[in-house]
């Protein structure tokens, strides 16, 4: 690629598909939700401004990473946990979700997430270039009816956003137990010159690496015959990519 990199193309229409909620939170969940959540969520810019990671946490912070998609929070919890010299940034538009999330972190006792409830593009577009060093995306819907594919997660515009956003050798991460969406993810990473797959042989993408925490939705997919698949990208240094 000669000269800038190709800016990505964001999707026109900004309709956020699945659910945002489901039952009624538990009257104690809900407490908990209601008491924890207002220091933990994070507050967008006007449109056009920028949000800098780096001012989210109250102590300074060696790196960022952002989870895209995180379902209970439990895998968002556990990197927090082990890793309180890293600002986690999880984006899920799902209530419940949030909810299980606020009491993961409560019960590991984190305190370096910040929480947006919402369309995770919305945040992708205020976030700066490379102030990212880790971005995961896991288990995501796989939509998998045809007609539906353009709902995926993973596309072009967010793999090429994605690769802006993070810092050279920064790292994304994929996982998914669908294998039409496998073969989709691996097709458009391998479209995006950004992006070096990690594997080297075949234990690095059936088994997850030590600092890469199991989940129930993981262990869900196993118990049901579905075998998840385990992605690592490095992105390249800018000046060094492939044309």
């Amino acid at each position: 690629m000669s000269g800038a990199e190709e800016k990505p193309a964001l999707p026109p229409r900004r309709r956020v598909y699945g659910r945002s909620k489901g039952r009624p939170l538990r009257p104690s969940l809900a407490t908990l939700v209601e008491s924890r959540l207002p220091d933990l969520r994070l507050a967008l810019p006007a449109a056009g401004g920028t949000l800098d990671p780096a001012t989210l946490f109250d102590a300074p912070k060696h790196a960022c990473w952002l989870e895209i998609g995180f379902g209970g929070g439990e895998h968002l919890a556990w990197q927090a946990a082990r890793n309180p010299d890293v600002g986690l940034i999880g984006a899920e538009v799902y209530l419940n979700g949030v909810a299980t999330a606020v009491r993961a972190l409560a019960e590991q006792g984190a305190h370096n997430v910040r929480l947006h409830h919402g369309d995770a593009r919305s945040l992708l577009d205020c976030l700066p270039e490379a102030s990212l060093a880790r971005v995961f995306i896991l288990f995501p819907d796989p939509w998998p009816k045809a007609r539906h594919h353009k709902r995926r997660m993973v596309q072009d515009w967010s793999l090429a956003r994605i690769a802006e956003l993070l810092v050279d050798g920064g790292e994304l991460r994929l996982a998914t137990d669908d294998e039409p969406y496998l073969a989709w993810m691996l097709r458009h990473a391998a479209a995006r010159p950004e992006f070096e797959w990690l594997a080297r042989q075949a234990d690095d993408w059936r088994h997850r690496p030590a600092d890469w925490p199991p989940t129930r939705y993981e262990q869900k997919a196993i118990q049901q015959g579905r075998k998840p698949t385990f992605l690592r990208y490095r992105r390249r240094p800018r000046a060094a990519q492939p044309a």
